[in-house]
């Protein structure tokens, strides 16, 4: 795919978050190393990895030996709820594994599990972005009364909330809860939490000359979802990456929909 007409959603600060990203939970070592390259071969320009999957190092190396230049690659990371007081050392050490003087995106990777340090997480992430360590901020798995206690204490809306995601979960109010508060929604595990034999999903994929899961990748991007499937295959890379040659019907949408209510 040609990855300059790929779609994007904006983030503050004129920030540009390509729609489909490239997830890494898991793939480690050299297969992880492997993987990111061959993501990065197939297409993808956003890569979503975290300090938690321990292979920041491993997408650094694959960055700088795909020959793209850095900003041609959106990059997320997360910290790890236990890192709490620890936010900049822990940015820090992001920055030198991956080798990148910024990330595009850094996330809270779950709420703190003591309620009083979500404020001051928040804080230190605000003043990360300020610094340019990161060009935005945003959290993971956090409700909608998570996010509003951030919004109410700063005035400043996360950018981005990546929660588990797929036709299967689709959940209308949650949609919008994210879209009215200008906080854009990102899907984690689009592919296991989606039954890909549903009648509903082949025949939408046969019409299309499709395969299932191109179908649900599709449906994320369609909705203005950043959508984020991971693969160590090259196969399936290639496959997952090669979404942009055809859209879905609002007939199809409003079908797809309706799996989340069954």
């Amino acid at each position: 795919m040609d990855h300059e007409d790929q779609p994007t959603v904006l983030l503050p600060g004129e920030v540009r978050m390509p729609l489909l990203g490239f997830g890494t939970w898991r793939a480690t070592g050299k297969a992880g190393y492997d993987a990111v390259l061959a993501a990065l071969d197939a297409g993808y320009r956003h890569i979503d990895t975290a300090t938690m999957y321990g292979n920041e190092n491993e997408v650094g190396q694959a960055l700088k030996e795909s020959g793209l230049r850095r900003e041609d690659v959106f990059i997320t990371t997360k910290l790890p709820p236990q890192r709490v007081g620890q936010e900049r050392a822990t940015l820090e050490a992001s920055l030198r594994a991956l080798d990148t003087d910024y990330v595009d995106l850094w996330l809270i990777h779950w709420p703190p599990t003591s309620a009083e340090d979500s404020i001051p997480v928040w804080r230190e992430f605000l003043a990360a972005r300020d610094e340019n360590l990161t060009r935005a901020v945003g959290v993971s798995n956090y409700s909608t009364s998570q996010i509003d206690e951030l919004i109410q204490a700063t005035e400043e809306n996360p950018a981005v909330n990546q929660i588990p995601w797929s036709p299967f979960l689709y959940d209308r109010q949650r949609h919008a809860e994210h879209r009215d508060r200008g906080v854009v929604l990102e899907g984690y595990s689009p592919l296991s939490t989606s039954d890909l034999s549903h009648p509903v999903l082949a025949r939408v994929a046969a019409a299309h000359d499709v395969s299932p899961a191109q179908v649900v990748l599709r449906w994320h991007i369609d909705h203005e979802i950043v959508v984020i499937p991971k693969s160590v295959t090259p196969e399936r890379i290639q496959a997952n990456a090669d979404v942009f040659r055809f859209s879905l019907t609002a007939e199809e949408m409003r079908d797809i929909d309706a799996l989340g209510s069954t």
